[in-house]
């Protein structure tokens, strides 16, 4: 890498990480696609991966009581699989298609932040199945995947603590299963991915720590669409990148 690959890095993981300490999510949608611009995906993923299940231990760890854990049963076995599928085209897929692909699941929710859409409307369990599997494979694809179990369990799930502790519960899993995959894939083999992951943490826990303790004046609304427009940017910049 380059000086300025590592301070444009840098920058990536601030900004990233102070908006995942506001916002409680989002880290890795706005990183791994800005990353990507310079960066082989084969070392972005892996690298994010652990900085993601890092952060997640971090803010909060396990409420164990309040877990939903029958919609979490429902949920790992499909995930796993989506794993598994992700993590063999990130290693066999050649980069422009992935850059296309990336490009394209991030406008969507781009899209869906810029217009704040969400819905509380009930659906019915059977929706688990598409849901983690996308989120698997996009996950092990992109290390992305939080946005299709987000909306799935935001419908089935409305108390907030309860939904927070289930969040939490999920992704810690699922984490778990992606570094057990990456490592079978050979993708955390690299030295290089645990070197950068290192010297990435001090600055993600100070970004984290910046984030969740500062005072924006933005309301929820103005934060989500302000990550929809980084996003929207991000998926320009990769698809731009994947066709020049």
């Amino acid at each position: 890498m380059e000086v300025w690959q590592y301070a444009a890095a840098t920058a990536i993981v601030v900004l990233a990480y102070f908006i995942r300490g506001i916002a409680g999510f989002g880290s890795g949608l706005i990183a791994v696609p800005l990353l990507a611009l310079f960066l082989p995906l084969t070392f972005v993923v892996p690298s994010i991966l652990l900085l993601d299940f890092t952060a997640s231990l971090v803010m909060g760890g396990l409420d164990l009581k309040r877990v939903q854990w029958q919609e979490i049963n429902i949920l790992i076995p499909f995930s796993l699989l989506g794993v598994i599928i992700g993590t063999q085209l990130l290693v066999n897929l050649p980069m422009t298609p992935m850059l296309l692909a990336l490009a394209a699941f991030i406008l969507v929710f781009a899209i869906r932040s810029l217009l704040n859409l969400k819905g509380e409307k009930p659906i019915s369990r059977g929706w688990a199945v598409p849901a983690a599997l996308t989120g698997g494979t996009v996950g092990g694809l992109f290390g992305t995947g939080g946005p299709p179990y987000v909306i799935y369990l935001n419908h089935r799930i409305h108390d907030k603590s309860l939904l927070r502790a289930t969040f939490s519960a999920l992704f810690f899993i699922e984490g778990a299963v992606r570094i057990v995959t990456f490592f079978i894939a050979g993708l955390l083999m690299a030295q290089t991915v645990w070197w950068s992951a290192l010297f990435a943490l001090p600055i993600m826990l100070g970004a984290l720590w910046a984030g969740g303790r500062v005072h924006t004046g933005l309301t929820q609304a103005q934060m989500t669409r302000l990550i929809g427009i980084l996003l929207l940017l991000a998926s320009v910049s990769l698809t731009l990148k994947a066709i020049l």
